[in-house]
């Protein structure tokens, strides 16, 4: 995707509104990716996908009930040039980050939460409480689990996390799951993090389930769900959460929306012979 401005789509859920935000994208390679099928170039063409593959980073705007909601907050400005773009996003819709109240973080991944400070420890969001799931917080803070990580994420992934939520420590609340905003309920799907969360949006007879990290890439990982990623906590978790989560989105005719899905990120999901197919909204 090439963007010259703010890349924002805006979708009704009943009475709420939700906006995407779009962050950048990340230029990756295959080397991040695990388990990969046969043919993977082959494959991602054939699902009218990039090669080498091409990340979006998404968030989303929630207003709900009068209060405002930014589920994830990006990058910040911590990984290059090509990411970074929520703040001009804001803008764009006429929302400053003093407006929005809560934060609901999916996981504390960079990409996901290294909007919420900068380096001087400045809140970036500043008059938000930050939510997020009970299991998240103590992973990135847990010594032993940092010592067992590769080399490149001790500070990329659990050092950043710290940083990253020190400013908010007076203003955190931690869920199991149920509703964590006014028609917004915390779905916990546990795997690519402990503590990595959906979260399901709902108003009057519509719906819309913001599925986090489901997927990175969606050419390879929707049609091959066994297929992971070198940043899942637990690989073999994230795939069988990857599974159900797919099965329930067919079965409740739930559009979805992805922080790694294509601009304009919001989809739906069919299957078919025991295949998955992603339906991407024009």
């Amino acid at each position: 995707m090439n963007v010259a401005g703010p890349a924002t789509r805006h979708r009704r859920v009943g009475a709420i509104d939700v906006t995407l935000l779009w962050d950048g994208y990340v230029e990756a390679t295959l080397e991040v990716v695990r388990n990969l099928p046969p043919d993977p170039e082959d494959l991602i063409r054939r699902h009218a996908g990039r090669v080498p593959p091409r990340i979006s980073v998404n968030t989303f705007l929630v207003q709900s009930a009068g209060r405002t909601a930014l589920i994830d907050t990006g990058s910040g400005d911590t990984m290059g040039p090509t990411l970074g773009q929520l703040p001009r996003g804001l803008a764009a819709v006429g929302v400053a980050p003093e407006a929005i109240d809560t934060v609901l973080l999916t996981h504390m991944h960079p990409d996901h939460s290294n909007g919420l400070s900068d380096a001087a420890g400045r809140r970036l969001i500043p008059n938000a409480e930050v939510v997020m799931h009970e299991a998240e917080l103590p992973h990135w803070f847990d010594d032993a689990a940092m010592a067992r990580a590769p080399e490149s994420q001790r500070t990329r992934y659990f050092l950043a996390a710290r940083q990253q939520i020190e400013p908010y420590r007076d203003r955190l609340k931690l869920f199991r799951g149920g509703e964590v905003f006014p028609g917004v309920t915390a779905i916990p799907i546990p795997g690519h993090t402990p503590g990595h969360t959906a979260y399901a949006i709902a108003s009057g007879n519509e719906s819309l389930l913001v599925w986090g990290d489901i997927v990175h890439i969606p050419e390879l990982q929707v049609p091959r769900p066994e297929t992971t990623m070198v940043f899942d906590t637990d690989p073999d978790a994230a795939a069988r959460t990857r599974v159900r989560v797919f099965d329930m989105v067919v079965t409740d005719h739930l559009p979805v929306a992805g922080m790694h899905l294509h601009f304009p990120g919001f989809a739906r999901m069919t299957k078919s012979a025991g295949n998955f197919a992603l339906v991407h909204e024009s």
